[in-house]
């Protein structure tokens, strides 16, 4: 399993992190048999958030059992809208949603904390100045932005360095082989894929981690169905999943990916994960799976594609195969 380092840590991650917005984690079960699963396939980044359902419960029956803490690399977020879809980016609410988190977990600190969405309406300075504090009280260890543009990143940034302040250091955008060409969510969520080029061009000269949400598109490219089978897609999809990724155009990608996978028989997952450690930047894939033969398979994908390769799997090219 490759690895990479999230500035401020100094802790070797795992290049996929491990899930938990989906069963058992969600429903509050124990998801032990699956952590050690996922480390002993050298998983031991974990990424999960208030809104995953019971997620944070079912992790703190594992991280608080002796040992397991130090083991994992963990990521929770922060600030996400309530229900109501009232806005809750702000120093009270991000303190008061990692202090319900830690207790949750079980842990006196997080590897990463992130603000689940943004609220352009709130200044940068009261942002920063939180996470400044929570890392200087020893809860956190690095921070950043789940669904931020690039802009309001650098704008963070350019006001901490100025005020002598520790900068954002990870981003979580959703990207993947498949193109979110909707919001599935319909709110301020953002993507890497489609018209991104920009965004992506950013992140390569960056080098910011990229925790990269929705990677396989919501089961878009996981090889549960054919490309020609929209009945089977629509079945084993989420609503969530089929409004955002349910697109002609990904059906042509997990197309490709089937004969691609075929030629050098391996999966069509493991084709689109390894798709994504092919694009230059510094990227961390998120993973969810209730099994440890699926996510084993995921945990493989480190095929050597070609430029050639990439460029006909994203539909940028006819060339290449088939």
């Amino acid at each position: 399993m490759n690895t990479g380092v999230f500035p401020g840590t100094e802790r070797e991650v795992s290049r996929i992190f491990l899930g938990t917005a989906s069963l058992p984690f969600a429903a509050g079960e124990d998801g032990g048999e699956l952590l050690e699963s996922a480390l002993r396939l050298g998983i031991n980044g974990v990424d999960t958030a208030r809104v995953y359902g019971r997620s944070e419960d079912s992790l703190g029956l594992w991280l608080g059992r002796p040992g397991n803490r130090e083991r994992v690399f963990l990521l929770t977020k922060c600030g996400h809208p309530a229900e109501d879809g009232a806005r809750r980016v702000n120093a009270r609410e991000m303190r008061r949603d990692l202090e319900t988190s830690l207790e949750k977990l079980r842990t006196g600190y997080v590897d990463c904390l992130l603000l689940h969405r943004d609220d352009p309406e709130t200044p940068v300075g009261e942002i920063m100045e939180t996470f400044a504090a929570l890392r200087e009280e020893g809860l956190i260890r690095c921070f950043g932005g789940s669904n931020w543009t690039v802009a309001r990143i650098r704008e963070a940034n350019a006001w901490a360095e100025k005020h002598g302040l520790p900068r954002m250091t990870v981003s979580s955008p959703q990207f993947g082989l498949a193109a979110q060409v909707r919001d599935p969510w319909g709110g301020n969520c953002v993507t890497l894929t489609g018209d991104a080029a920009a965004e992506r061009a950013w992140y390569r000269e960056n080098q910011m981690p990229v925790v990269a949400y929705s990677s396989l598109g919501r089961g878009m490219m996981s090889g549960r169905f054919r490309s020609d089978d929209l009945e089977g897609a629509r079945r084993i999809m989420d609503s969530y999943g089929w409004n955002g990724f349910g697109y002609p155009e990904n059906f042509e990608r997990l197309r490709r990916c089937e004969i691609l996978a075929a030629e050098k028989r391996v999966t069509v997952s493991q084709i689109a994960m390894s798709w994504i450690f092919r694009q230059g930047m510094n990227v961390f894939a998120v993973v969810s799976s209730s099994s440890p033969a699926r996510l084993a398979q995921n945990a493989a994908a480190e095929l050597a594609l070609s430029p050639a390769e990439c460029a006909w799997l994203n539909l940028e090219t006819d060339v290449g195969n088939g």
